[in-house]
């Protein structure tokens, strides 16, 4: 798979898929650990995720300014992958619940999750201009887009077994301490710790603890307190699983660090020698042209992302709501792999699945003179995360509202619909995403002026932080509309995206070439 592109990519590559093996621990788990941890609703959990999705982005513009100011790319990645590890440690400190001081426990939680942020931002941008900088010799240009679908694929299998590992362990320790894993138990137990459950609510909170623990409760009160400890510790060992993953990405990336190019930098090299470099110049009229291509791209992907990064979001409350769970339970003797946040494994599943294969259409395409630009491939990924979300719609469309099942704390099983609705989603969104977020990257690497690397590898994640603070939106809808028309929300958001991508597509074409 690497033969033929820059002896660097593997070190790149694998220095992030650990990275992300530790980010996906905790995305698949953070929505609804913010719900179970400190008893919040889900509009305000959205927010806090949004708000921190977001930045994750938008602060990839402060790292690759400061990369860009300072010339020290290297360095600037390293510190990410530092600071992220601290954020994960405040995050994975095990602390009570229900939480004996609100103000104090959440606070902590955010201050991890903003070094996490902040690291990120260090970190993701400048690695991928790195990437991008390895296809700027003419020997490996034609080869960009592969290059950076490799780099894709390798993120993901970082992700494949992150969400598994998470469930596992969370599983495992509410399992070793007598009891089982139940989607609706948390906001049950907040919910009559407040004494804001109806009484249908309240009779199924009865019924539930006597199902889940290994000797029947006499004290519900002391239940559900027991029950909410017990589970969110579980979620803190699952955060402290990407402390290790993150240094071992440090390990990886120092081993590493001199195989990989500096930006510093952009060069081209000459196919036979690597000993001169020609830096690239451009007009001020090429410059300003290249810029107004990119960020014309980075504001119609907002409306992509705002749809795709659902999946952490509406997806998992729809999952944890909506899914027969029980469906999907892999025992594993001493824990059990159950639960909404395992949806998480199919997206990275399918991308590392999938990848070769699209890698395959594209190089099939090549040979015959009919592979499309990255511009028009784009906009195809669009269209068909349309139609993700239409098969959302379609399968959701007699289920009650968010609000109803609230109120009678929960559906049966019987009640509720196949993972196989999910499964199918996540599958043409991983399609989708093969069509939009590698290429997207080879696309502003490809086109950024050779002085603007790095904050429009930054501006790019930018496009993206809008797209993910515009999340919570989506959070609204779901709890606001029938279910079915907060899919088609989504719908119309992809379409948008695409008939826009098209209408540009000319002009990004002749830009680009």
């Amino acid at each position: 798979m690497f033969k033929n592109h820059p002896k660097g990519l593997i070190g790149a590559a694998l220095s992030n898929m650990g990275e992300r093996f530790g980010f996906y621990i905790m995305m698949a788990i953070l929505s609804l650990f913010l719900m179970s941890k400190f008893g919040l609703d889900i509009k305000s959990a959205s927010l806090i995720y949004s708000v921190f999705y977001a930045l994750i982005y938008i602060l990839a513009l402060a790292g690759g300014l400061i990369a860009d100011k300072t010339k020290k790319y290297k360095g600037t990645i390293l510190a990410g992958l530092i600071l992220m590890t601290l954020g994960y440690v405040l995050i994975a400190i095990p602390t009570p619940t229900p939480v004996p001081n609100f103000g104090l426990y959440l606070s902590l939680t955010l201050f991890g999750l903003f070094f996490i942020a902040f690291g990120n931002g260090l970190f993701k941008g400048n690695l991928q201009a790195v990437v991008g900088q390895m296809y700027d010799n003419p020997k490996y240009s034609d080869k960009r887009d592969t290059g950076f679908q490799i780099f894709y694929m390798f993120i993901n299998i970082g992700a494949l077994f992150a969400p598994l590992i998470a469930v596992g362990i969370r599983n495992w320790w509410v399992q070793h301490n007598g009891f089982s894993y139940n989607a609706d138990l948390p906001a049950l137990c907040h919910g009559f710790l407040k004494g804001t459950l109806s009484t249908e609510a309240g009779n199924r909170f009865a019924e539930l603890s006597t199902q889940v623990s290994t000797i029947a409760p006499t004290d519900l009160t002391a239940f559900a307190k027991s029950y909410l400890n017990i589970f969110n510790t579980g979620f803190h060992y699952a955060f402290g699983v990407a402390i290790i993953a993150m240094l071992i990405s440090v390990v990886v990336y120092v081993i590493n660090k001199k195989t990989l190019p500096d930006p510093a930098q952009k060069v081209v090299q000459k196919i036979d020698t690597l000993e001169k470099p020609v830096v690239v110049e451009m007009d001020k009229t090429e410059v300003r042209q290249r810029l107004y291509a990119l960020f014309s791209v980075f504001a119609v992907v907002i409306f992509f992302w705002f749809s795709f990064h659902q999946n952490g979001l509406t997806l998992t409350f729809f999952a944890n709501q909506y899914t027969d769970l029980s469906m999907i339970n892999i025992d594993l003797g001493f824990t059990s792999i159950q639960g909404a946040e395992i949806f998480q494994f199919f997206n990275p599943f399918f991308v590392v699945f999938l990848t070769p294969i699209i890698i395959g259409l594209f190089g099939w395409l090549r040979a015959k003179g009919m592979e499309p630009s990255t511009p028009k491939k784009i906009a195809i990924g669009m269209g068909i995360a349309a139609s993700a979300f239409a098969v959302m719609a379609l399968g959701s469309y007699n289920l009650p509202s968010s609000a109803e099942v609230t109120q009678m704390g929960g559906l049966a099983d019987a009640a509720r619909v196949t993972p196989l609705l999910l499964i199918g989603t996540y599958f043409i969104l991983t399609v989708a995403e093969l069509f939009i977020s590698p290429l997207g990257l080879s696309f502003v690497s490809k086109v950024a002026p050779p002085q603007y690397q790095g904050i429009m590898q930054g501006a790019w994640l930018g496009a993206t932080a809008v797209g993910n603070q515009l999340l919570f939106i989506g959070a609204i809808f779901y709890e606001s509309i029938p279910i079915w028309a907060t899919w088609s929300v989504f719908v119309a958001a992809c379409l948008i995206s695409m008939f826009t991508m098209l209408f540009m597509l000319k002009w990004l074409e002749r830009v680009s070439a």
